[in-house]
């Protein structure tokens, strides 16, 4: 029996690049990001009376990690692909903070032994956006924040919401594919994650790890669902408005194309 794989975005990163984070899809799932993260990061500098102590895990481009940089924290940045990391490099050099981060090339199942030994304290808040669906073996990643988040710390978990690829499909029409459950996209350049896990199984899995869910949100409620540009759909600064608007109250945000989910990390681990 074969151990799935992790996916590696090196030979697609262009691709990858302006799908993902171009256009008006990147500035929404931006925009919700920042207003979770604001209140966080600023209620734990002010708790901790220091800047925080950050690890990006599966960082992509690390937009919002870099900016965290620029403001004083201490960050280090992880991605298994290494020309994703160039083009962050390429960001946070612009910025003046190339060398205040530590950039870590390689798989998240390699940080253990590449970690800096001052971080063994743990890390005071841990990113890890749009990664869990891509893994070949998501629930692993769970003991991973355990051991490196710090015991006051926070997990920003991003991922990839099965739910949406159904609702969206059935507004498509596309009953094909939800009539195919072994269907896999076969398009290398597919961003469709082909490995999801529903909301229910990430928290079953935070629970387990001791993990408290505080915040849950929703990125792109509507945007992907609109068939047509009217309205309001033709102002991208509206439609940014009405997702931030939206994005955190139920039962809009269960629709989100990818969640995001603040976790305290709050009790001892649990055998996972």
């Amino acid at each position: 029996m074969t151990t799935a794989e992790d996916r590696n975005f090196d030979p697609i990163t262009e691709h990858f690049v302006k799908k993902v984070y171009g256009g008006l899809k990147g500035d929404i799932r931006l925009a919700v990001l920042k207003r979770d993260l604001s209140a966080v990061v600023s209620e734990l500098s002010q708790q901790l009376n220091r800047p925080l102590k950050i690890l990006d895990v599966g960082a992509g481009l690390a937009q919002l990690s870099i900016e965290l940089a620029t403001q004083g924290h201490s960050v280090t940045i992880n991605d298994i692909s290494d020309n994703m990391l160039t083009e962050a490099k390429t960001q946070a050099k612009q910025l003046a903070v190339i060398e205040d981060i530590e950039w870590l090339v390689c798989p998240y199942q390699e940080l253990d032994s590449k970690l800096p030994s001052e971080s063994v304290a743990g890390f005071d808040l841990i990113l890890c956006h749009a990664l869990l669906e891509w893994l070949g073996e998501p629930k692993q990643i769970m003991p991973f924040f355990k051991k490196w988040l710090a015991p006051t710390g926070v997990l920003s978990l991003c991922f990839y919401n099965p739910a949406s690829f159904v609702y969206r499909n059935l507004i498509m029409g596309n009953f094909n594919l939800l009539n195919n459950p072994d269907f896999k996209s076969d398009n290398k350049k597919s961003l469709t994650p082909n490995n999801p896990v529903s909301y229910e199984e990430v928290e079953g899995w935070l629970t387990k790890q001791g993990f408290n869910i505080n915040k849950v949100s929703g990125l792109r409620v509507f945007h992907d669902y609109a068939p047509l540009k009217r309205g309001g759909h033709s102002h991208p600064e509206a439609v940014i408005e009405m997702e931030l608007r939206y994005s955190d109250q139920a039962p809009y945000k269960w629709l989100g194309r990818y969640i995001h989910v603040l976790a305290l990390n709050t009790l001892p681990s649990g055998d996972i």
